[in-house]
């Protein structure tokens, strides 16, 4: 596989990571807490129940048998996205 050139600075920047000239300044209780965050971020203790159109549910398995993942794991990545703010509506704004 051929590596992607990359532009001269961050080609810079990763033979400088990559020498170990950059050293994290993340304290242990601070990475406990982003543990901690990100635990509970994909942490799935609720269970709901949901009515959809059958040609909606067909169109989410369908994507969700091309990205290779459960259609419930597509729905639910689609809420956290939508409600984290990384999904918008299109439509909202006409």
């Amino acid at each position: 596989m051929r590596k992607k050139k990359l532009p001269k600075d961050e080609q810079e920047l990763l033979e400088a990571v990559e020498a170990g000239e950059f050293q994290s300044d993340l304290t242990d209780t601070r990475r406990e807490e982003l543990r901690a965050f990100a635990n509970n971020t994909f942490k799935k203790d609720k269970r709901i129940n949901i009515r959809i159109s059958n040609k909606d549910l067909l169109a989410v398995q369908a994507k969700a048998s091309q990205q290779g993942i459960p259609y419930q794991t597509l729905i639910s990545s689609i809420i956290h996205k939508y409600i984290s703010g990384s999904l918008k509506d299109l439509t909202s704004n006409k």
